[in-house]
């Protein structure tokens, strides 16, 4: 995400000024509409947003997670359906809250919401824990009353973004490992291994193979430069971040994320699940659709998918139907096209949005499910080759002088 400056004027009409972290300009500005703040202008910035919340240092200080926030809307749902008034559940889950930093977050929610503030005004003071699809999703619950409802909602979503995180992790554990471990190994050997057989190549007094000479050129150069190498990696490491960190870094990266051949139908895949989840769940809540696509945005987690949805937002806003602006975005397959009108036109874009979303779902699953059998023959082939060259280079000077060695 990136940062943006704001300006805006509270209810007394005093001026504030700040760093707020957002997907886009409008994001920000629905998190300072929920704080009671009208923007007067929004900028991108390279200024960090500050946490607002809490001074010194944060190097060792206990974080929010998301299984904090998974547990403190099954809970507070829960007591808010057995009729537990809102203060006195907070409390409950203050005391109980076993990260001090969440335990922090829902007592100052608590003295908000006792400072005669809604309950998501009190929950956008905190933007990084709580996005403003989460305050959005709130204030509709707020409006309509069915906040113990909303809450239910807002788990199962959380639930299924976990889920999704947890299947990715699962899906990537092996391949990284056979990586690290290929590339620890071309390290070893090429700063300990075949420096010691250079030595003993040395006393050939012959001419050595191509592939010999190329293994021990290498070697040498990596014993030589690997201080400069290890600056290189490093440099290169902070660019790519610096890079990535701006607003257009991140697009173009995250855009051509998804022309990756094997990463990139599972990103844009997951991308689309959320969204249709995500929009199905504002729709069913009763969010206007504009507001709902903005929301729906701001959970695809990925900027290049994320603008899509803003440009569907736009092509709405000038009156066109969400069918029209799926189409329009280039992004969305034909079957799913014909699903969304299936469902403007019965009045149930939010049960066909679901059904997207779960379709999303299965083929994201079984994506993950089959990484492994998809990495797996291009791991080996690497390893083959990095053995074959390593083979190759060593053994066959040791065979020309067996062959010597016998015809003498």
């Amino acid at each position: 995400m990136a940062n943006f400056a704001y300006k805006g004027r509270d209810g007394g009409g005093k001026l504030i000024e700040g760093v707020l972290e957002g997907a886009s300009s409008g994001g920000v500005a629905d998190v300072l509409f929920g704080r009671g703040i009208t923007p007067i202008s929004i900028t991108e910035t390279s200024a960090r947003a500050k946490s607002g919340d809490h001074g010194g240092l944060t190097f060792f200080k206990p974080k929010v997670e998301h299984i904090d926030i998974l547990l403190f809307s099954r809970q507070i749902h829960t007591l808010l359906k057995a009729g537990v008034p809102i203060m006195r559940a907070l409390t409950g889950l203050q005391e109980s809250a076993t990260n001090p930093a969440m335990k922090e977050v829902i007592r100052d929610v608590r003295e908000s919401l006792e400072a005669g503030r809604e309950l998501s005004v009190s929950l956008a003071r905190h933007p990084k824990i709580f996005n403003p699809f989460y305050i959005s999703m709130v204030r509709v619950g707020e409006a309509t009353g069915l906040l113990d409802e909303i809450f239910l909602r807002l788990f199962d979503h959380l639930e299924f973004e976990r889920f999704m995180r947890e299947q990715v992790k699962s899906a990537l554990r092996y391949p990284i490992f056979v990586v690290i471990a290929m590339a620890a190994a071309i390290i070893v050997v090429n700063l300990f291994v075949i420096p010691a057989f250079a030595k003993v190549f040395q006393g050939f007094g012959a001419e050595l193979p191509l592939m010999t000479r190329l293994l021990l050129g290498f070697s040498n150069f990596m014993v030589a430069w690997w201080p400069a190498m290890l600056v290189g990696i490093v440099v290169a490491v902070f660019a790519f971040r610096t890079w990535v960190g701006t607003a257009a870094g991140r697009m173009q990266w995250e855009a051509m994320l998804l022309r990756f051949p094997i990463a990139g139908k599972i990103v844009r895949k997951a991308a689309m699940a959320r969204f249709a989840r995500s929009f199905a769940l504002g729709m069913r809540s009763g969010v206007p659709v504009m507001q709902a696509l903005t929301n729906s945005s701001q959970t695809v987690d990925n900027s290049y998918i994320a603008a899509k949805i803003e440009g569907m937002r736009d092509t709405v806003e000038r009156g066109e139907s969400v069918v029209r602006s799926a189409i329009a975005s280039g992004f969305f397959s034909p079957v799913v096209l014909q699903m969304i009108s299936v469902g403007e036109e019965s009045g149930a874009l939010d049960d066909m949005l679901e059904e997207v979303g779960q379709m999303y779902q299965r083929e994201v699953e079984y994506e993950l499910k089959t990484l492994g059998q998809q990495i797996e023959p291009i791991l080996i082939v690497c390893l083959g080759v990095l053995v074959l060259i390593l083979a190759l280079g060593i053994f066959l000077p040791m065979w020309d002088l067996g062959k010597v060695a016998i015809k003498r």
